[in-house]
This record gives structure tokens, C-alpha cells and sequence, in this order.
């Protein structure tokens, strides 16, 4: 087994989707009403993931099926159009500024700021739960990104593969920073195995990993992934600050408290090489993609706020914000994922 198992379905859409790549004929019902909504989101996560791990028992060339591709094509429409919609950029909106305001962080976890949260008042659970969610995403944590390297020139694409060589360890397999959150999930009694928490992911938590894929398989939204990859850089070092202080505070062991205390030095570095050589890299090039960058900090905000809309009342209210308890399992395998 190399790639996931398939999860359970969640709506006409994706029970549809599950049964096609099990091998039955292909009959898709009616798209989704709900752009956020589960059944859209986990049906295009499981059109993405054949673009990367695939999943276990699936054919490899599903990933290049026809009536596969159209589907995708069919749900990521009103995906997209929701996000121009609930993320929208101005002409004279700037990349500079846009990067500028993520500097400007929230007061606490009353404003959203799941970090703040539970470097404050989160307990072990709710650090376990974060972990099982964002798994999905930092089990592949550069690889959605790597998509755009072919699609940049000169600067910004030197820039960008000198911070993907960091997320992919520098050359040794052990510091992968996808291998650094599998030994974080272990401190913490996850199971590492390469998407295990997928059934337990509300649609807020898969639609922050669709988003990067969107972003990368599509070369005329090369500079929205700029965008996200940006966002990502210049939040990751403050919020990691506070994460790491949760799990020292909980004594949550050595290697939870690193894979945090790595990204507050490497991303504060990140984000300069990031602000000043692949964004100003690639509007020197191209410099009517300015508005994409934009969107992509706009809509990766937007995302990550509905996700702490999720996930913060229910842990205020002592609910776990997960669909299945399947985070009490404890780890028993190595990760699949890097």
C-alpha cells in the first residue's frame, strides 16, 4: 500500500465518485448546492489525491481518466467562483499591501486566532485534534507548491526552489518537514499513516488543502499560488511561535515542540526570500498577475478563517471539532506521505 484508502462518502457526489474508482460505471448525480459544503469538497480532495499518493486498490491511471478530469473541472467551478466572491481583490489592490496586512495579527483567539488559542487555554486534545486535522496538509506540506516551479523564470523561480529545498530537508530524507510532522503526530499518539484523519476532516479543514491544489494544477492560477505559498511564509513564523509554546506548556514531548520551533527560524527567513524575490520576482516577469497574488492571500485567509469558525466554538463549548473520533487511535505506522 502506497496511498490512502478510501474514505466514506459524504453526499450523492462523492458516494458516486467512491464507487467509480472502485470500479463501477460512472453515474454522477447533480453537482452540490454548497461550494463549502462536504460532499464537494471531499469529492474534489479525492480527484486531487490521484494527482499525488492516490489512493490504495485505485488504479494509477485514474488519475488522467476523462470523465474523472470533467468532473473535477465541474466541481472546482463553483469552488472558484465562491472564493472570487467571498475573497475579492480590487484593481488597485497590491501585492505589497496584501502581505503587508497579514502582519497586522489578531489580538487573541477572540478574533479567530486558533494559535493564540491554544497557547492559551488549549488542552492536550485540542492540540491532538489540530494535528489529526492538519495532517492533511503537512504530510504533503511542500509538494502542492512544487507545481509552479516550471510555471516561473529567472529570480522567482531560483527563489522558490532555494525554499522548497528547505521543506524538503535539504537533501536528508529525516529533516522532510513532512517527515518532521510525522514525528510530531507520534510525540503526540496519531497515527502517521498517510491520510488516516480524512473521514474525521470537516469540509472547512479539506476545502485549506483543495485550495493549494486548485492553485497548482492550474498554470493560469500560477500567481494565486504565489499567493498562498506567501501567506504561508509570512504567518507561519508567529503562529508556529505560539504553537510551540503550547506544546512546551504541555510537556508534549521533543519532537512536537520541534517541528514548531523549525518553522519559527526557518519561515522568518522564508517570508524575505519570499516577499522579495518570488513575488517581486514574478511581477518583474509578469506583472498582470498582481491581482492573482492577491486573491491567493485573499482566498487563503478567507479559508483559514472559516476553519477557525470551525473549530474554536466547538472547542469553547468542550465538543470535539472533529467528525469521527478517530484521533483516539494511537500510531502504529511510519508516514507514507513526503
Amino acid at each position: 500500500m502506497t496511498g490512502a484508502r478510501l474514505p466514506e462518502p459524504r453526499g450523492p457526489v462523492s458516494a458516486a465518485l467512491l464507487d467509480a474508482l472502485r470500479g463501477s460505471d460512472a453515474h454522477f448525480p447533480p453537482l452540490p448546492a454548497d461550494p463549502y459544503g462536504d460532499d464537494l469538497q471531499l469529492a474534489l480532495y479525492v480527484l486531487y489525491e490521484l494527482h499525488y499518493l492516490g489512493f490504495d486498490g485505485v488504479p494509477d491511471d485514474r488519475e488522467w481518466d476523462p470523465q474523472l478530469l470533467t468532473l473535477r473541472a465541474a466541481l472546482e467551478d463553483p469552488f472558484l467562483r465562491a472564493l472570487r466572491t467571498d475573497a475579492p481583490v480590487d484593481p488597485s489592490d497590491t501585492a505589497e499591501g496584501a502581505l503587508d496586512e497579514l502582519q497586522l495579527e489578531p489580538v487573541g483567539e477572540a478574533d479567530g486566532s486558533l494559535s493564540h488559542f491554544l497557547r492559551d487555554h488549549g488542552s492536550l486534545e485540542h492540540v491532538r485534534q489540530y494535528a489529526a486535522l492538519r495532517s492533511l496538509y503537512h504530510l504533503k506540506e511542500a509538494d502542492p507548491h512544487a507545481w509552479v516551479i516550471p510555471r516561473l523564470r529567472g529570480r522567482a523561480k531560483a527563489a522558490m526552489v532555494a525554499v522548497e529545498f528547505d521543506e524538503f530537508g535539504a537533501g536528508r530524507a529525516d529533516e522532510i518537514h513532512a517527515r518532521l510532522f510525522a514525528d510530531l503526530m507520534t510525540d503526540l499518539s496519531l497515527d502517521t499513516t498517510y491520510g488516516h484523519y480524512l473521514d474525521a476532516a470537516p469540509a472547512e479543514a479539506l476545502a485549506t488543502v483543495n485550495l493549494m491544489s486548485l492553485f497548482g494544477l492550474h498554470r493560469a492560477l500560477r500567481g494565486a499560488l504565489v499567493g498562498h505559498f506567501a501567506t504561508v511564509e509570512v504567518t507561519s513564523s508567529p503562529a508556529s511561535r505560539r504553537l510551540a509554546q503550547a506544546l512546551r506548556r504541555m510537556n508534549a514531548g521533543p519532537a512536537a515542540v520541534r517541528f514548531y520551533t523549525e518553522h519559527v527560524e526557518a519561515d522568518a527567513v522564508h517570508e524575505q526570500v519570499v516577499r522579495h524575490e518570488v513575488v517581486a520576482g514574478l511581477l518583474a516577469d509578469e506583472p498582470w498577475l498582481e491581482t492573482d497574488v492577491v486573491f491567493g492571500i485573499r482566498a487563503t485567509g478567507h479559508l483559514e478563517d472559516r476553519l477557525g469558525a470551525r473549530l474554536l466554538p466547538a472547542w469553547r463549548d468542550g465538543r470535539s471539532a472533529l467528525r469521527t473520533n478517530r484521533v483516539t487511535r494511537p500510531s502504529r505506522t511510519g508516514p507514507h506521505g513526503g
